[in-house]
C-alpha cells in the first residue's frame, strides 16, 4: 500500500474506532481467527503485539563449519498489532531458500502483503538464505491466511508447535556474557538471544511500531564448545550511527555480513547491520558491548 493510502487508511481508522474500545480490545486482545488461520497460538509481547514464530529447523545450514540453530538466524516470524475493529498492522521475516523466493513473492502479492525488503543476512552459509520483509495494513484474519498460504509453498514446519523441551546444559557462561555485554538475555532453541531496544519511538506512517515488531538490536549467541560462541543478529542503527558500529565491530574481529534497510516509511529512518564470529564468548560480548555504545539504545542493565 503506497505511503499516502497507509496514512489515509489510519485516520478514517481513527474515526471510524473510537479511542476507548480500541483501548479496551488493545488491553486484553483476542485473536482466535488470525491464530487458527496461521495454525499456532501466538506469543503476546509489550506493546500488544501478536507474535507467531516458524524456525526453519528443516533447514541444515552450516556458516564455516558451525551449523546454525534456527534460534541463531533463521527464524520466520510475523507480528500483529491491532489497530482498530478487525484490522491490524503487520510486519515479518520470512527465512527462505533461493528456490521459495519466487512463489512467496507472488502469493503475498497477490493478496496485498508487501515486500519491505529482500537480502542476505549471512555470507558463505550453505545452503544459500534469503530473507523477506513484509508489511501490511489491512484486516487481520486476511492477512494470516495470505501469509499462511505463502508459508506452504516452503518446506517450514507448519501446524502447531511441539511442546519446548525440559532445559538442557548450557555450554557458556551467560551470567559472564551478561555482565560483560550489559544486557540480559535469555537462553531459546539452544541459543542465548539477547533484544536492546533503541530510546527513540519509531513510527511509521505517523503510526508507533512497537520494538516487538523488529526495531530493536538482536544478539544471539550459539555455544559451539570451550567457551566460543557464534554470534548473529542485526544492529537497528541511524544514519550517523552506522560507520562507527561497523568500525567497533570489525576492529574486533566480527565480520559485517550485511547492511540494509527493512521498512520502507519509518521515522527516523534505520539501517539494518547484521554480523558474525565464532570465537570467545567473552571477548565477543565485550566487543558488542562497545558497539551497543556507538547507538542510542537504553541504558546498560548491569
Amino acid at each position: 500500500m503506497p505511503s499516502f493510502c497507509k496514512t489515509t487508511w489510519m485516520v478514517l481508522a481513527t474515526l471510524l474506532w473510537p479511542a476507548s474500545p480500541l483501548c479496551a480490545q488493545d488491553t486484553v486482545p483476542e485473536w482466535p481467527t488470525v491464530e487458527h488461520a496461521l495454525g499456532r497460538k501466538g506469543a503476546l509481547l509489550p506493546g500488544n503485539v501478536l507474535k507467531f514464530s516458524f524456525p526453519r529447523s528443516d533447514l541444515a545450514v552450516t556458516v564455516k563449519g558451525v551449523q546454525l540453530r534456527p534460534a541463531l538466524a533463521l527464524g520466520s516470524w510475523v507480528a500483529f498489532k491491532r489497530v482498530g475493529g478487525s484490522h491490524a498492522m503487520v510486519m515479518g521475516d520470512l527465512v527462505l531458500t533461493e528456490d521459495e523466493v519466487s512463489p512467496v513473492m507472488a502469493v503475498l502479492q497477490k493478496g496485498g502483503v508487501e515486500q519491505t525488503a529482500l537480502h542476505n543476512h549471512l555470507i558463505g552459509e550453505s545452503p544459500r538464505v534469503l530473507y523477506m520483509h513484509i508489511s501490511v495494513y489491512g484486516e487481520e484474519t486476511k492477512i494470516a491466511r495470505v501469509v499462511h498460504d505463502a508459508l506452504l509453498l516452503t518446506r517450514t514446519p507448519l501446524g502447531a508447535q511441539a511442546p519446548t523441551p525440559p532445559p538442557a546444559a548450557f555450554d557458556m557462561d551467560t551470567a559472564a556474557v551478561a555482565a560483560t555485554l550489559g544486557y540480559v538475555g535469555k537462553i531459546n532453541g539452544g541459543v542465548y538471544q539477547v533484544s536492546v531496544p533503541r530510546v527513540e519511538t519509531i513510527f511509521e506512517d505517523q503510526m508507533e511500531v512497537p520494538v516487538a515488531m523488529g526495531i530493536a538490536t538482536a544478539i544471539n549467541f550459539q555455544p559451539t564448545g570451550g567457551g566460543k560462541a557464534a554470534i548473529s543478529g542485526d544492529f537497528v542503527m541511524t544514519a550517523v550511527e552506522v560507520n562507527r558500529v561497523v568500525r567497533a565491530l570489525r576492529d574486533n574481529g566480527i565480520a559485517v555480513t550485511a547492511m540494509h534497510s527493512h521498512m520502507l516509511a519509518e521515522s527516523p529512518r534505520l539501517f539494518f547491520m547484521h554480523f558474525w564470529a565464532n570465537d570467545d564468548a567473552i571477548l565477543l560480548a565485550r566487543a558488542l558491548h562497545t558497539a551497543l555504545a556507538m547507538t542510542n539504545v537504553v541504558a546498560a542493565t548491569q
